[in-house]
């Protein structure tokens, strides 16, 4: 049956070879487009991977210089740019040739090109080698991704001046850059540079980094990286970027209109991301977005045109991989007829600094702005004995809590490997599992994972390595 539907899925990233493997592997007609000559998009070509295998990078020097307070030092290690370069190139080479792999055992008919829609069944595609090609299709899933958002006003022609791509090529190690955003990726492009040896500052409109994040979990953070990079400049913001020799020089104002100018040798411009759906012809078809950029889509990931899906970032927040990976195999079920709807309870989202901020599900922050009574219980990694053996005591594992029922909303966790610990906190929010379920979950010793059993125990004032009494 699946064999007689004919799918185009218009670009490779997460989103869009997630769908297409699935739906090859249930037997439809699969072609997918992209620029790119493998599969992978933005996340394994210019983000996700790139940047965490430079975080590695960084977390191996950074370990190595602390070592000295265990009785070990390292002498100050020779950094060579070029074959540093080509290692990272490497990974993500192997990532996105894998997934070609994948994609040639599936039959996947790959074309590298711009896909534009002529109508609700046609698209043209513009290939890479200048010919064109005409496809109609049953259905189509468009997942474009989104782009680098700049602001325009402070946009100069410089090899000085980087986005969060260029950055990843590691065109220099700057003797200082400053970071224009204290969002999730400039700090972790930060925490690279710095480790590599430059002096980094940032400047962030709002009072504290990462804006939205849950505050008992940015605080540690922001002690960690006040202590390793040079300058945060809060409540302020760039106003004016002039290139001079060896440098740029910037006009910082704060929020009371006072004005400093500093000098850098580089600037990293890391204000966010944007939907893209430019060149797509969305005219041509039923497909609507919204004033935000985002195309409307139903549960079932489906536009306004009944033959069109949408996943991905181009669809709304979090615009994060394995969301759009998600999204992209609810799309395929739907078009196989399958009665689905993306309803996650939680997605989570991840920081990888140093130390790393996970989270999952209802924040205290979203229950406070939508008046929701929760309970808040909290186990100190200071408590940890496993955070002790690894030197690394600041942080903290977060419960968010339904009152009535101690049914899990919400989990936050600040620490090393953060992001590896958050899935079970998904996976309770998931199974509706309560505190009591938490508790009583045997969790091996001596590891982090304790930690998430320990803020369950906290809630009944009963955490064997934390005492603090039930509140009555």
């Amino acid at each position: 049956m699946y064999d007689k539907i004919n799918l185009v899925v218009i670009g490779a990233g997460p989103g869009g070879y997630a769908a297409a493997f699935l739906a090859a592997d249930l037997g439809m007609r699969v072609t997918v487009v992209d620029m790119e000559e493998n599969p992978g998009g933005v996340c394994l070509y210019r983000g996700c991977i790139p940047s965490k295998a430079l975080l590695h990078v960084a977390k191996l020097i950074d370990e190595a210089k602390e070592s000295k307070n265990w009785g070990i030092e390292y002498p100050k290690p020779i950094i060579d740019l070029d074959k540093l370069r080509q290692w990272k190139d490497s990974v993500v080479a192997k990532n996105t040739g894998g997934v070609r792999l994948l994609s040639k055992s599936r039959r996947i008919n790959y074309i590298r090109g711009k896909a534009t829609f002529t109508n609700s069944s046609n698209i043209s595609i513009e290939k890479t080698d200048g010919r064109e090609e005409y496809l109609k299709f049953d259905k189509a899933i468009i997942a474009t991704g989104s782009r680098i958002t700049t602001i325009p006003s402070l946009n100069i022609e410089s090899k000085r001046f980087l986005n969060s791509t260029t950055a990843l090529d590691l065109p220099a190690i700057p003797e200082n850059l400053l970071i224009i955003g204290g969002g999730y990726i400039g700090l972790e492009i930060g925490t690279v540079y710095q480790a590599l040896g430059s002096k980094v500052s940032v400047v962030e409109m709002m009072d504290g980094l990462l804006p939205g994040a849950d505050r008992d979990l940015v605080s540690h953070l922001s002690k960690r990286i006040k202590s390793k990079f040079d300058e945060i400049i809060l409540n302020s913001k760039v106003i004016e970027m002039t290139e001079i020799e060896n440098g740029i020089q910037v006009k910082i104002e704060n929020k009371d209109g006072n004005t400093i100018d500093k000098t850098y040798d580089y600037i990293l411009m890391s204000v966010g991301r944007k939907p893209d759906t430019s060149g797509l012809g969305l005219e041509t078809t039923k497909v609507t977005v919204n004033d935000r950029g985002w195309i409307n889509v139903n549960g079932q990931l489906q536009t306004n045109d009944d033959n069109i899906y949408a996943v991905g970032d181009i669809v709304g927040e979090p615009m994060l991989a394995h969301k759009a990976s998600h999204e992209g195999r609810t799309a395929v079920e739907a078009i196989a007829g399958d009665k689905v709807a993306f309803e996650p309870k939680a997605i989570p989202a991840v920081v990888f600094t140093d130390p790393e901020i996970a989270w999952a599900g209802l924040t205290e922050n979203k229950a406070i702005e939508q008046s929701i009574s929760i309970n808040i219980s909290k186990f100190p990694w200071s408590a940890s004995g496993r955070a002790t053996t690894l030197d690394r005591s600041e942080g903290v594992t977060k419960i968010i809590s339904e009152p009535d029922t101690n049914r899990i909303l919400g989990v936050g966790i600040c620490g090393p490997g953060a992001g590896e610990l958050i899935a079970e906190g998904v996976l309770a929010i998931e199974m509706a599992a309560t505190l009591t379920d938490l508790k009583l979950t045997i969790h091996p010793h001596p590891t982090l994972s304790e930690t998430v059993m320990e803020a369950a125990e906290v809630f009944f004032g009963q955490s064997t390595h934390f005492h603090k009494r039930k509140r009555k």
